[in-house]
């Protein structure tokens, strides 16, 4: 996609620094963002829909991130996004700013 000049949004739980630090070093310096959605734990487990926080309390799921598996939060991610505070209009709008900023899109 990065190649066809298209920006990519994607999401994933990324625990550890190093699998962020490995996935950076594939693109340009400009062409990875580093977006830290920031939500605590009790935040996290209050938005659980499948009872997966509580089904990895009981130890029915192993390795389970923030549970019996460490978060590495990131050190210097270009955009922090507090989801605790903020609600996803919000949100969506400082993503939208930031690329406006970086000058990767242009609203007219």
């Amino acid at each position: 996609m990065v190649d066809a000049g298209l920006i990519t949004l994607t999401a994933f739980i990324s625990p550890f620094k190093d699998d962020r630090d490995m996935v950076r070093s594939l693109f340009d310096s400009k062409q990875f963002i580093e977006i830290f959605c920031k939500a605590s734990l009790a935040t996290c487990e209050s938005r659980d829909p499948k009872g997966l926080y509580e089904k990895a309390r009981s130890g029915q799921i192993p390795n389970f991130t923030g549970i019996s598996s460490p978060y590495e939060e990131p050190l210097h991610p270009e955009l922090i996004l507090n989801s605790e505070t903020q609600d996803v209009e919000t949100l969506t709008i400082q993503v939208i700013q930031f690329l406006i900023q970086r000058d990767l899109v242009n609203i007219s």
